[in-house]
């Protein structure tokens, strides 16, 4: 299916849009037609404790109308209950309803320790990781859904690191699992809640992410991103941030949506159904790969999953 002005008219919220899969969301939400509030803690002139000066709120508006939609820039802290009801009633206020919610912040990655036991970890980072990848969440929901459920069919993407089924695994971090569930399971939880208003809400996660984070970590850049496949063989099944953007944008321009209400969902998945691709024109299916090469022992390549 072709997502081009099939959102024209609708509005989006993308928390957490500075940079990765939250800005690739929101472009993507721009590029079918969409008005998005791109939010986020680093500015042109205030960088957040992630510490990349390199991406901003305001670069991803830009980026957000150069795709063809309306970019909003909204400088907000998450964590903030005040910010993020001052930014709903700002969106209220000039637009008059919320189409697409994206509950995307994270920024937790400097806080990992994996492979220690619970009591070895920093209690502070833990609880930090959890501030940011559950609480932000959950305030956003708090604020933005009664606009939201103003009109019927809204959705609410939940964003998180692995699908249900993914997750049975644990993920060597207590903190880290639980915060990552956790937008697995707010998303089952919303969806009954907003079943009688024709809302929709689905947990969506990406792959093995390009993101410019991880890029730098590999020392690449997305136009030689296979070079680190030497280093990480994994990462041949990598995909951009584009390809979870464009998983977004396919749920929220499909009238049928409601049909993945609660569940949870890899981009690969999403993909298999809605037929769109990476930048490069691959569909890759990092799940089907990670479950049954890496974790189940099968003969094959990346290569056969792309």
């Amino acid at each position: 299916m072709s997502t081009q002005g099939a959102l024209a008219g609708r509005v989006a919220l993308v928390a957490g849009a500075t940079r990765g899969a939250g800005r690739a969301m929101a472009v993507e939400l721009g590029a079918a037609g969409a008005t998005v509030y791109a939010t986020g803690r680093t500015t042109r002139d205030r960088i957040s404790e992630v510490g990349r000066a390199t991406e901003t709120i305001e670069e991803t508006a830009e980026l957000i109308t150069a795709a063809g939609g309306t970019g909003i820039a909204v400088p907000t802290d998450h964590l903030e209950p005040e910010q993020v009801r001052a930014l709903v009633e700002r969106i209220d206020r000039e637009q008059g309803r919320l189409d697409v919610l994206v509950n995307d912040v994270w920024g937790g990655e400097a806080l990992i320790e994996f492979g220690k036991k619970t009591w070895e970890t920093n209690l502070a980072g833990g609880l930090r990781m959890l501030r940011l990848g559950v609480e932000t969440h959950l305030i956003t929901s708090y604020y933005a859904l009664p606009l939201l459920i103003r009109q019927p069919g809204g959705l609410v993407v939940e964003v998180t690191d692995g699908s249900e089924e993914f997750n049975r695994t644990y993920r060597l971090n207590l903190f880290y699992d639980l915060a990552k569930n956790a937008p697995i399971r707010t998303a089952f939880g919303l969806a009954e809640e907003l079943k009688e208003f024709d809302g929709t809400a689905v947990s969506v996660s990406p792959g093995f992410l390009r993101s410019e984070q991880m890029l730098d970590h590999f020392g690449v850049t997305e136009e030689n991103w296979r070079d680190a496949v030497e280093k990480e063989p994994h990462f041949a099944i990598a995909e951009s941030p584009h390809y979870v953007g464009r998983a977004v944008a396919a749920l929220a321009a499909d009238p049928d949506r409601a049909r993945w209400s609660g569940k949870s969902v890899f981009s690969g998945e999403l993909a298999k159904v809605y037929g769109f691709t990476d930048l490069d024109g691959s569909r890759p299916d990092a799940f089907g790969y990670f479950r049954d090469v890496v974790f189940g022992g099968k003969e094959g390549t990346a290569a056969d999953y792309r």
